[in-house]
């Protein structure tokens, strides 16, 4: 996805003459547990052009082409699904509409699955499951923006907005990441499959010279050495950790690492990877850094 945007902001930009950044910010993915945080979503990004007035109402936005909330109720064909002729010897459209939805099968494209897994929500039927959809959407309408579904978690800093967390166990409350939006137990648990901790808000975050001194001593560096830019390959490795560590464990931003260690945001980036490699392939280098990490 970044090679992507990348690509096309570089196009872009050419052809208009233009220079600087294109898309505000970086393309963010998050796991999601299904029911409800995932109809949730689902309704709070389809809603998104009418809250950013791209529509007028809930009519303009039945036939809004830019999401696929059209597609689901069926207003507009979903251009990622093939198309198929109709068949004289088969039933029409309507009589469609009244019958029960299909699990769905291998054979399908992923659109067509998406749009059946949405729609099986609501009801056995499409016609009864589009309508129940669409008075699903117009209910969430009044629920204006939803910081929790703005990044994902169920707490995204402790200054966010708690009120869609009321009734909740304190446990679910308290547990919260940014890249994971689902119960206190499944964000638990999805940390646990990644082996990585939860993302940690700046005050409870380890300083970055404490990571920085964590990984020096384990590479036999100096902390200095780590932001002098040096192209010694024990001193890449031994940044690429850090990096690593500092992002992907302790919750810090690729553009936190890069003033700190006086590196572009793309360089950061990279070397992340390489650090997950490094670690991934020196179990007592992880170890260590597990046990000082404590």
């Amino acid at each position: 996805m970044r090679r992507l945007m990348t690509g096309y902001a570089v196009t872009f930009n050419k052809r208009h003459k233009r220079s600087g950044h294109l898309f505000q910010n970086r393309y963010k993915s998050i796991v999601c547990e299904e029911d409800p945080y995932l109809l949730e979503l689902i309704r709070y990004i389809h809603l998104n052009p009418l809250r950013a007035s791209l529509v007028k109402n809930l009519k303009e936005l039945d036939k809004y082409p830019w999401t696929g909330n059209s597609a689901i109720l069926g207003r507009r064909r979903n251009p990622l699904i093939p198309y198929k002729p109709p068949d004289s010897g088969k039933r029409s459209d309507d009589t469609k509409n009244k019958s029960a939805i299909p699990n769905p099968k291998s054979e399908m494209s992923l659109a067509e699955r998406t749009t059946q897994d949405v729609l099986l929500h609501f009801g056995d039927t499409i016609k009864a499951a589009r309508r129940r959809y669409r008075q699903f959407i117009k209910n969430g309408i009044d629920q204006g923006t939803r910081p929790e579904f703005q990044g994902g978690g169920l707490v995204r800093s402790a200054e966010g907005n708690k009120a869609g967390l009321l009734g909740r166990k304190k446990e679910e409350r308290e547990k919260g990441d940014e890249r994971i939006l689902g119960s206190g137990d499944f964000v638990t648990e999805a940390l646990q499959k990644a082996g990585q901790s939860y993302e940690s808000r700046p005050g409870d975050r380890v300083p970055l010279e404490t990571l920085a001194d964590t990984v020096s001593k384990a590479f036999g560096v100096s902390a200095e050495q780590l932001k002098s830019g040096s192209r010694r390959r024990i001193i890449v490795q031994a940044r690429s950790v850090l990096a690593w560590l500092a992002v992907r464990i302790h919750g810090y931003k690729g553009i936190e690492i890069a003033e700190a260690l006086s590196l572009s945001s793309p360089t950061v980036s990279r070397i992340i990877e390489k650090g997950e490699i490094i670690i991934d392939n020196n179990s007592e280098l992880a170890v260590d850094l597990k046990l000082k990490q404590v």
